[in-house]
């Protein structure tokens, strides 16, 4: 009588019979338990792909090079569920992850970091096709949460209704950010939809739309404790931020500035912001951090209602709302046109408005 042997044997005994010198390794996993049984083996340069199944939540990994997780097929996407965390990736250079579902965590739906270490950062982390959403649902829990990442793409994610960021940076540099959706959700706290803070620097934002996306859809900048800066000598929320080709649908306003040095922020399309259209603050004010500056605000389509945005721009004390640039913004007060030029604190080149 033939010997039956457990799956997740099978798949211990793939890892196993592997030469040390083999380069890439190959794993289909079906369930929860073969997972777990994976992971306790997992070694640099594999892929595994995961069957369309219910896996819970709760997945850690650390020190692992060129982990690539995906749906086995990307038209049927496992699915994460529950658990304090989906995943927490920790120093995983080269980590790809992709075509997974993550819903209800209380804390972070996906936690990527560099173990703390400030001056090591982790490279080459790329992030697609992911489903997440109902995070926290109160506090400050994110959707998907990277500090001290290099080197990063997000791409194609879809985020709905988290408790702190839908996105949050913290300390990470030559990012892109492309083609998300983030919306809000009722009963969800919210506080900002991607947030650039920590010494980020040379971030794109580019082609991803917000609808209700929180206080803050775009928090530029942010507060952070000195002791999370990465690097830790940076002495900037964040430095050359671009936000380009984004649409950007009601909330309190459609972009804050906190603590910034050097942003680029064009062709963007706002919608009905519901009390400012654009926030100057400086929340970190630590001896020797600049004063939020140096931004340019240029090609944008702002339509807002007049009877919600009386003030256009909220400007904070200890900022240098003097050095930023304004030209060839298209402003429209669609309730009453004749009212749609903007109080700036510098003057607009090439502006249009009420047209």
């Amino acid at each position: 009588m033939k010997k039956h042997v457990p799956r997740w044997l099978v798949i211990v005994g793939m890892f196993c019979c592997v030469p040390a010198h083999a380069e890439k390794t190959e794993v289909i996993v079906r369930d929860a338990a073969e997972l777990r049984a994976a992971l306790k083996q997992v070694r640099d340069q594999t892929t595994l792909k995961l069957a369309a199944a219910e896996y819970g939540g709760g997945y850690a990994v650390a020190d692992v090079r060129d982990l690539h997780i995906t749906a086995l097929d990307p038209d049927k996407k496992p699915t994460f569920t529950g658990g304090n965390q989906a995943w927490h990736f920790s120093r995983c250079q080269g980590l790809q992850v992709s075509h997974l579902n993550i819903s209800g965590q209380k804390h972070n739906g996906l936690n990527i970091d560099d173990g703390g270490d400030r001056k090591q950062r982790v490279k080459g982390i790329v992030l697609r096709h992911l489903d997440v959403s109902d995070i926290g649902p109160i506090g400050n829990f994110d959707g998907i949460k990277c500090s001290g990442l290099e080197d990063l793409i997000i791409e194609d994610c879809r985020i709905h209704g988290w408790g702190g960021q839908g996105i949050d940076f913290v300390g990470c540099h030559r990012a892109q950010i492309r083609r998300c959706h983030l919306q809000g959700k009722a009963g969800f706290s919210a506080s900002a939809g991607i947030q650039l803070k920590g010494g980020s620097a040379d971030v794109v934002v580019e082609s991803c739309s917000f609808q209700n996306a929180s206080a803050r859809p775009l928090n530029i900048g942010g507060s952070t404790g000195l002791e999370f800066f990465r690097p830790p000598e940076a002495k900037a929320e964040a430095s050359r931020i671009t936000v380009k080709n984004n649409r950007i649908e009601g909330s309190e306003c459609a972009a804050a500035f906190v603590g910034v040095d050097g942003c680029d922020f064009s062709h963007n399309r706002i919608i009905q912001p519901q009390k400012w259209i654009f926030r100057i603050l400086q929340e970190t004010r630590a001896p020797g951090f600049v004063p939020c500056r140096k931004v340019t605000i240029h090609h944008n389509t702002i339509e807002f209602l007049r009877a919600q945005v009386r003030t256009e721009l909220n400007i904070g004390d200890a900022t240098a709302a003097d050095t930023f640039v304004f030209h060839d913004n298209h402003w429209l007060a669609s309730d009453r046109p004749q009212d749609s030029r903007p109080q700036l604190p510098v003057k607009e080149t090439n502006g249009r408005y009420g047209r």
